[in-house]
């Protein structure tokens, strides 16, 4: 038999595709090739989130090799057609399941759900080492958002993949404190030394001049000078509190200082926009996923950000799109629990402000006191981008996991 390569990447999403649970992977594995590991991906054909008319099925791309599977891809808006996605996926690996015998370490994800099974029975077959990356923790997540019951039948094959799983990983990424201290005290056959904590993390673009960026006709009608503009970017699905933010929106909607973007998907979008329609919001702007340049200049033309995590979800997910908020140096608000990493940062940094779900007059307050005080803002903004640039840049965090996998490949 051939000597083994060092790394697969098992993942749906990845190159060419611009969503952050595709970019983050290849970053890692760009930085895992140019420290010298030979790193190979598996991935999911691209449909949906991807700008290439015609991608092939096998490319080498920074000396990264990735074969592309074919699968069933229905709409995501769905919980049943995100489960035959994921299902339909799993197969397609599944099918090609003696080829993972080629590799020394497997980094596999937690979406779809169901995939890290297959990684395990390479560990347990091929005596692969396993690294899972927990972007989201299941099936809790899906207990809290009412996707499924806790007694249902996919609830308990979860926990039949979990207990597998997690027997069989070397190590558990966690991407934050949080999660890692949730997967300790539920997931019982882990040790504190198996988890590491490395988070997410954006691409330092720099600060960029918001003159040029008002130029964008997308955005030209939303800038003005003394206004205030409020964005939330990314996924408003279940797993995001948009109640918070809409009775902020209803409070503030007579007040022509301030205003309010969102961009991106999620069935939450669709409900948000009825909400504008219906209630005849005008203080609201709302645009379909940005990505390339026009999401550079959203955050540009942004005072402020808005980031949010459903009720009792801190912990089970992280959102990733506050990097980018971080990087573009401006004030973030977090919704979500206080005792997540961002909800410190940003407390313990003097970089944005922090609140539960359903605290509405205090976001509202928050929005009016950056409109009010230009100084705070922008310290708040400068505290922001001091704490992205010293733990969320690209190279901080994926040199944490060249050393990680130097440790396990050499151990």
């Amino acid at each position: 038999m051939k000597k083994k390569k060092d790394i697969l990447f098992l993942c749906q999403y990845f190159y060419p595709e611009y969503v952050s649970s595709a970019t983050l992977p290849f970053d890692t594995a760009l930085a895992l090739s140019k420290s010298g590991f030979t790193v190979e991906a598996m991935s999911g054909y691209p449909k949906e989130y991807n700008q290439i008319d015609e991608v092939p099925m096998t490319e080498t791309n920074g000396n990264i090799k990735i074969k592309r599977l074919k699968y069933i891809q229905l709409k995501r808006t769905n919980f049943i057609g995100r489960l035959i996605n994921y299902f339909s996926f799993t197969f397609s690996v599944a099918l090609r399941f003696w080829q993972l015998r080629k590799y020394k370490a497997i980094i596999v994800y937690s979406n779809p759900p169901v995939l890290p099974l297959i990684a395990a029975l390479a560990k347990k077959l091929f005596n692969t080492k396993v690294i899972f990356v927990s972007y989201d923790v299941y099936p809790e997540m899906a207990y809290i958002t009412n996707t499924i019951s806790e007694d249902s039948i996919i609830s308990k094959m979860m926990k039949i993949v979990n207990k597998s799983i997690f027997k069989h990983v070397n190590k558990v990424v966690a991407l934050s404190n949080e999660m890692k201290a949730y997967l300790l005290k539920h997931r019982k056959s882990l040790s504190e030394q198996q988890i590491e904590v490395i988070p997410n993390w954006y691409e330092d673009k720099g600060l960029s001049n918001e003159v040029e960026s008002s130029k964008n006709t997308l955005f030209s009608s939303i800038k003005k000078d003394g206004n205030l503009v409020v964005s939330y970017f990314g996924n408003m699905g279940i797993c995001q509190d948009l109640d918070t933010i809409a009775d902020a929106i209803r409070e503030l909607k007579d007040d022509n200082r301030i205003q309010f973007v969102f961009a991106g998907h999620g069935n939450k979008m669709q409900t948000l926009k009825n909400i504008v329609e219906t209630e005849n919001l005008n203080n609201v702007t709302i645009f379909d996923f940005l990505h390339g340049q026009d999401f550079q200049d959203a955050l540009n033309i942004s005072d402020c950000f808005i980031v949010s995590l459903a009720d009792g979800l801190t912990g089970l997910a992280v959102p990733s799109k506050t990097y980018s908020y971080m990087m573009a140096g401006k004030p973030v608000i977090a919704i979500m629990g206080k005792e997540s990493d961002i909800a410190q940062d940003l407390t313990k940094n003097n970089a944005g402000y922090s609140m539960e779900v359903g605290e509405s007059s205090k976001l509202v307050s928050a929005i009016k006191e950056l409109w009010e005080d230009k100084v705070k803002l922008n310290y708040m903004g400068e505290n922001c981008r001091k704490v992205f640039l010293e733990k969320y840049t690209k190279d901080h965090c994926t040199q944490q996991y060249v050393k990680m996998i130097q440790k396990i490949l050499e151990g």
